[in-house]
């Protein structure tokens, strides 16, 4: 049973540092086939050595220009995802981001008819499966593919609880149990994608775990 200087804790974590990804880039994440083709193509913008600030900034730009789904990236010229890409400041790897991101495009629409919850249909509730589906896109490996499902767990109940190695980290980092069905147990269902979120800031942000830590003194 969890007790409440971890409640606390956890919601001193969601208070600071909470928040997905997917919602900094203004994706309404649904089980729907464009905010989910949305999530992946941020995935894969923030799989390169690049700040997740900027990626955030490319998948914004990327859904501005109209590669809202699978269907509307492909549709967009090599030099149309180029250029979005440049406005959101993603530039060291723009050409060949833009390549990827066309073929992963013409990939979802040939194996899954551009609606990424066959995805979660043909994983038939197994994560393994899951992720070495969407590491068959190119650009995703396995870190990807966990900050998908990390992610995706907020409208896929079946992946709850979902704490990959990072969120961990920024649990044991702010004197919180590691394990996924103890931090499950600190904050309700909706909101554990966002408060795994907040661990993975506080595990590469020492500053923001001192001022949960500092606050839970």
């Amino acid at each position: 049973m969890a007790g409440k200087r971890e409640k606390d804790t956890a919601r001193r974590v969601l208070d600071e540092a909470g928040g997905t990804m997917a919602r900094e880039a203004g994706i309404g994440l649904a089980d729907r086939p464009a905010p989910l083709w949305q999530l992946l193509v941020l995935v894969n913008l923030v799989s390169a050595r690049i700040s997740a600030d900027i990626a955030v900034a490319a998948a914004r730009e990327l859904n501005e220009a109209g590669g809202t789904t699978a269907e509307g990236m492909a549709e967009l010229t090599w030099q149309q995802r180029v250029d979005a890409l440049g406005r959101g400041h993603y530039v060291r790897y723009d050409e060949s981001t833009a390549t990827r991101l066309g073929e992963c495009a013409e990939f979802a629409r040939e194996r899954y008819g551009g609606d990424l919850r066959r995805l979660a249909e043909e994983a038939e509730g197994k994560r393994t499966r899951l992720t070495k589906a969407l590491q068959e896109f190119k650009g995703v490996g396995p870190t990807g593919a966990d900050i998908f499902c990390r992610e995706a767990q907020q409208v896929w109940p079946w992946l709850r609880p979902y704490v990959d190695k990072l969120a961990r980290k920024g649990a044991d980092r702010v004197g919180l149990p590691t394990s996924a069905e103890e931090l499950a147990e600190l904050v309700g269902g909706d909101d554990l994608a966002a408060f795994c979120a907040g661990l993975v800031r506080i595990a590469r942000e020492r500053d923001l775990a001192e001022k949960v830590t500092a606050q839970a003194a």
